[in-house]
């Protein structure tokens, strides 16, 4: 049996337009992200022979069955059948093309290679006026991937924050590890008398074989602590994914949730479904999408949580755009003894990734001085950042100043006076003021 995609004519080695397209879209697809491979497209011109193109329903099913190896690649895959089968002169696109490089959204346009160049030297650019300006150049164009780490967070799609979580997901955070306090048995420099009498009874008590210790190595904890007031109501969701997916990537993570009072949702972060968790962490805050009150919020932790969760040389990330309601010197003061406790203070605003953000806020400047490291926290290139930031750590680094604090006013203690001789009242002199002596002071027991 003839495949239709073969020439009939032996002699000609020409390409048939059919084949031409099929490979033009197997490009599409995977400069798109699909893992396309030639394989893929060997298997697609077979199943010709079975699936007759004229038949639009059946081809687009046998292409996808062969063509698509994941789930979420299904939606994209859709949308490139529907742009590059279509009616070449009429009709209208509802589909957003944007990923695929279309700059009007509602006009159809010319999805194809770019115009190959004449042999007398002209690159095919004097027919602009048959409607050429409106052609796509593939090899161009942004993949969707690209695209999604650019976008910010606040103007994702449902369809695209499905995506990103994925991508948040393969993320890979490493903080560190340090040394402990207690010991392990190692090539080290301290000696293990008890392992050494032991293992030596075997030579009747001569220590012949000696044993050491060495320091145990932990990774670092990491503490969490988010801000979902309402000015970051449109980062809140795509943070709290931020924040399942990095717990599932380490150990000890703690997590915390303010607006106008501090939240703790660590034991929420323990199922393996993202939706559940966010409609129950949305329902354990009472204070989501309130006010802010930065200070007060670090005051509670400082005071309850502190010692608890900030122990080992944790990192402490601390996730806000900076808009307070409190007391800056209140803020300057709870950050100040928030950095001195932890390895690493790190503070991530959403908004640092515009270029004509300024920290003009209060609370920004109160906060400023104490920290650490002062990141963007946008969309998925900032997050990679992060997780580089996270990575390579400094051991050392300068801390910020102490607070200024109010002394309080003493009250002036005056002694009892006693008139002078022009009959002003003056202050007594302290070795004449009368003391209280108990009556049997100085005696002797008998």
């Amino acid at each position: 049996m003839t495949s239709p995609l073969e020439n009939p004519d032996p002699e000609s080695h020409a390409v048939t337009p059919i084949l031409h397209n099929l490979v033009l879209f197997t490009e599409v697809l995977r400069r798109l992200g699909l893992d396309v491979g030639s394989g893929n497209m060997l298997d697609l011109i077979q199943a010709t022979e079975y699936t007759p193109l004229g038949r639009r329903q059946d081809f687009r099913q046998a292409a996808r069955s062969i063509l698509v190896h994941r789930k979420r690649d299904i939606p994209l895959f859709d949308e490139a059948f529907d742009v590059f089968w279509r009616k070449p002169a009429s009709g209208q696109s509802t589909y957003d093309l944007r990923s695929m490089g279309e700059q009007r959204r509602f006009r159809q346009p010319q999805v194809g290679p770019p115009p190959a160049s004449d042999p007398d030297g002209t690159d095919g650019t004097e027919d602009e006026e048959d409607g050429s300006e409106d052609r796509v150049d593939l090899t161009r164009t942004y993949s969707v991937r690209e695209v999604l780490r650019q976008k910010d967070f606040s103007q994702f799609t449902p369809q695209e924050v499905e995506a990103a979580r994925e991508m948040m997901a393969r993320l890979s955070w490493n903080l560190g590890s340090r040394q402990t306090r207690r010991l392990a048995p190692g090539q080290g420099v301290r000696l293990d008398l008890r392992r050494t009498l032991r293992g030596n009874l075997k030579f009747g008590g001569e220590l012949l074989e000696l044993s050491y210790r060495v320091p145990k190595i932990k990774t670092r904890p990491l503490v969490l602590i988010c801000d979902v007031s309402g000015s970051m109501e449109r980062y809140t969701r795509m943070l709290l994914h931020f924040i399942h997916s990095v717990a599932g990537g380490l150990d000890r993570v703690e997590a915390f949730l303010f607006a106008t009072r501090l939240t703790r949702i660590t034991r929420h972060l323990g199922h393996r479904g993202v939706d559940q968790t966010v409609s129950r962490v949305s329902k354990a805050v009472p204070d989501w999408a309130g006010g802010t009150r930065i200070g007060e919020a670090l005051k509670s932790f400082n005071f309850q949580w502190l010692r608890r969760v900030v122990r080992g040389g944790a990192v402490v990330l601390v996730i806000s755009d900076g808009w307070d309601r409190g007391e800056p010197e209140l803020l300057a003061k709870e950050m100040s003894r928030l950095q001195r406790s932890c390895h690493r203070l790190i503070w991530l605003n959403p908004l640092l990734g515009s270029q004509a953000y300024q920290p003009l806020t209060r609370g920004m400047q109160a906060a400023l001085p104490y920290i650490d490291d002062f990141m963007p926290v946008n969309n998925l290139n900032s997050l990679e950042a992060l997780g580089r930031r996270l990575s390579s750590l400094e051991p050392r680094r300068n801390l910020g100043p102490r607070p200024p604090t109010k002394e309080p006013e003493e009250p002036e203690v005056s002694g009892p006076e006693r008139p002078t001789g022009d009959g002003i009242q003056a202050p007594g002199d302290p070795a004449n003021l009368p003391t209280f002596r108990h009556p049997l002071w100085g005696r002797s027991r008998r």
